[in-house]
């Protein structure tokens, strides 16, 4: 019962608002939406066009949706967070390339291994850091299951006749890009940490 109250006695009113509060409440959340309205606009603002601000922001966009989340929700909860979240972004990547694709024989492949790759990088992640808020060991769990989701993932294209990334160019794109991203994540996930948003179970690495 006092452990109880002791709770209830550190709540906050709603009267006790703080600077910190509405920086990070209010104004970075704004500013953030707006700094990702003005990237997608880059490619007008550039003269249009499929270059290289479009490849950019379109590979940014990828990383994004098929490997910081899933990975972060992997090594921040559990495999099962991670691969579930893997799926579910991935699918909705695929559906956003599918009518890119209507028609085109092979598009099929392409697409699975955009389901597949996320959801092995989101469980991949959860099995091998089991919890930990370590530095090191998010780092290493990151990048393991980032890599090899990346082969994954450019070997599944090469099965496709709808494929176009391939050779060693391809190949180092698909997978270093991954290995910075979770780089990126690690950090990220850890500062997370740092601010109780990991779970509250202690990590079983036995």
């Amino acid at each position: 019962m006092q452990s109880f109250e002791r709770c209830l006695d550190t709540g906050l009113d709603w009267k006790k608002w703080t600077k910190n509060d509405m920086i990070f409440g209010i104004i970075l959340p704004v500013v953030a939406v707006f700094v990702i309205v003005l990237i997608s606009k880059l490619p007008s603002l550039f003269g249009g066009g499929f270059g290289i601000v479009t490849g950019l922001t379109m590979e940014i966009l990828e990383l994004v949706i098929i490997v910081g989340v899933p990975l972060a929700l992997g090594l921040l909860w559990n495999q099962w967070a991670g691969g579930a979240s893997g799926f579910l972004m991935g699918t909705f990547y695929a559906l956003y390339w599918a009518n890119s694709f209507h028609g085109i024989h092979g598009s099929g492949t392409v697409l699975l291994a955009y389901i597949l790759s996320p959801m092995l990088i989101g469980y991949m992640a959860g099995a091998l850091n089991k919890r930990s808020d370590n530095f090191k060991r998010l780092l290493i769990s990151g990048i393991v299951a980032s890599t090899i989701g990346g082969i994954v993932l450019f070997a599944i294209f090469q099965m496709s006749s709808a494929n176009v990334v391939t050779g060693i160019t391809g190949f180092a794109l698909t997978v270093l890009a991954r290995t910075l991203a979770a780089v990126l994540t690690a950090v990220v996930v850890k500062i997370f940490f740092w601010y109780g948003m990991g779970t509250q179970k202690h990590p079983n690495i036995s």
